[in-house]
């Protein structure tokens, strides 16, 4: 048996700055046997150490102390306090009552990220609130002592056009009658709308209106749609170009036969595309199919609908692809990408051929001034000269900081290459010969069919894992 005062020459005692962890080490050892569990706990209990004991580290200590004296081991862990949820901007949807009453006569959860029909707002109508953020539950340390739970983060308000805040700061109203809509970067506004009611065709003419776009009807061949907020289609789109600041809902198809585009600034949900060139900041999901076409997602491309069929075309996806059927018996040539978001590959392109300019420019420029510091050096350098010398010293400061900057962003672009670890390439029930899955950098051929697989990045390649 030994007393406290042994213990206390014979142990090393470790505590973490957070107090949340304590380690044991050995000085040195008077008798392997003369080490108790029991003991050994009073000890650690004199030094304050009373939460979190680990009794099985404790008995591995006693049983071969030497163990010890060159490692650490664990003799106490506190219980660390979590993170509260973060705050979060809740969209309320407001059914007004049928006897024309204006008060608010249900509240609703709404996504507004989702395309869907959404009912008029009017001026004055509460559209958004904030609901705070959640303090997590509590922790307690070593020494017993209660550690607070750490708050979420607050969040804010990304206010767009044509709404207010209360003085408060928790309560967000539409400035107008109008409809809502998240435009870039996810800011919140309510815009007017300009309904169509038919085609847009010649009647109709092409369409640049500072709101939201309501087409009752389809959208012909060479016309042109423009709007500062979100495009709605009751109806089909042929060739045409529809140019969105929101999102862009078509309750048809889009069937462009390599014709026009269809660009939104966040989400596109349509029934199916084909021979199309299509483009989202966000989302975008089809139900049926979509054959022989360029399509590029900031986020996903989501196929899963009654057909969730893709065959044909480039599909670029930042996050993920995921459909019921990719490719066909006839392997037809099929390319899915995922893990960039499709607008940095872009950039990527065009700043490889912007360095290539600028590195030429640079070059250009200082063969020129070693011209003239020759010049001059032997003193021949006219008033003229002198002033070509010094603007071309500008000019190449100038190109220097640029292909500086040119190069840094291809770096980060880089970097994103290489971090595409969490995108995947979903496929429900099969996917064919002649598909091509590019994640990140790293690329797969498939050659033989195979049903309810997943594509993912790991350890350097593209691999296949089972659909779950």
């Amino acid at each position: 048996m030994m007393d406290n005062q042994r213990y206390d020459s014979s142990v090393n005692l470790e505590i973490s700055s957070d107090k949340l962890t304590a380690w044991l080490t050995f000085k040195t050892i008077y008798d392997e046997e003369a080490y108790i569990p029991e003991e050994l706990e009073h000890f650690l209990r004199t030094k304050g150490i009373v939460h979190g004991l680990l009794h099985d580290n404790l008995r591995l200590i006693c049983k071969n102390p030497i163990l010890y004296m060159a490692q650490k081991i664990e003799v106490a862990k506190g219980s660390p306090p979590s993170k509260g949820l973060d705050g979060v901007v809740e969209f309320v949807d407001v059914a007004r009552k049928q006897d024309g009453d204006q008060e608010q006569s249900e509240l609703a959860v709404v996504d507004f990220k989702q395309v869907k029909k959404l009912d008029n707002v009017v001026r004055g109508q509460l559209i958004a609130r904030l609901v705070p953020p959640q303090t997590g539950s509590s922790g307690t340390n070593i020494y017993g002592e209660s550690i607070a739970g750490a708050v979420g983060k607050p969040a804010r308000f990304k206010v767009g056009k044509n709404v207010v805040v209360n003085g408060e700061g928790n309560l967000m109203y539409a400035a107008i009658d109008g409809l809502i809509s998240l435009t870039d970067r996810d800011k919140i506004n309510v815009f007017p709308v300009f309904e169509v009611k038919g085609d847009v065709d010649y009647r109709v003419g092409n369409i640049d209106f500072v709101g939201t776009v309501v087409i009752r009807g389809n959208v012909l061949t060479g016309f042109k749609v423009n709007a500062a907020g979100d495009i709605r289609v009751v109806g089909g789109v042929e060739g045409a170009e529809l140019i969105s600041g929101g999102s862009i809902e078509i309750t048809g198809g889009v069937m462009a036969s390599g014709k026009g585009k269809v660009n939104a600034a966040n989400n596109i949900k349509c029934s199916f595309i084909q021979d199309a060139f299509i483009t989202a900041g966000g989302d975008i999901t089809v139900n049926q199919s979509i054959l022989h076409s360029t399509v590029k997602a900031g986020r996903k491309v989501i196929c899963e609908g009654s057909k969730g069929l893709i065959v044909g075309g480039n599909i670029q996806a930042g996050d993920g692809v995921a459909a019921k059927t990719i490719g066909n018996a006839m392997s037809t040539g099929t390319i899915i990408e995922v893990g960039v978001n499709p607008a940095l590959r872009e950039e990527q392109v065009k700043l490889r051929t912007t360095i290539k300019e600028q590195t030429e420019n640079f070059e250009r420029t200082d063969k020129a001034l070693v011209i003239l510091d020759q010049m001059a050096a032997s003193g021949r350098l006219t008033p003229d000269r002198l002033a070509m010398r010094q603007k071309l010293m500008y000019t190449k400061q100038q190109t220097m900081e640029l292909l500086n900057q040119s190069k840094e962003r291809m770096m980060e672009i880089e970097k994103q290459l290489e971090n595409s670890e969490t995108a995947t390439v979903a496929v429900r029930n099969q996917v064919f010969g002649g598909v091509k899955v590019v994640i990140g950098r790293y690329t797969r051929y498939i050659k033989d069919n195979t049903g309810s697989v997943v594509f993912k990045y790991e350890n350097g390649e593209v691999v296949m894992v089972p659909y779950f």
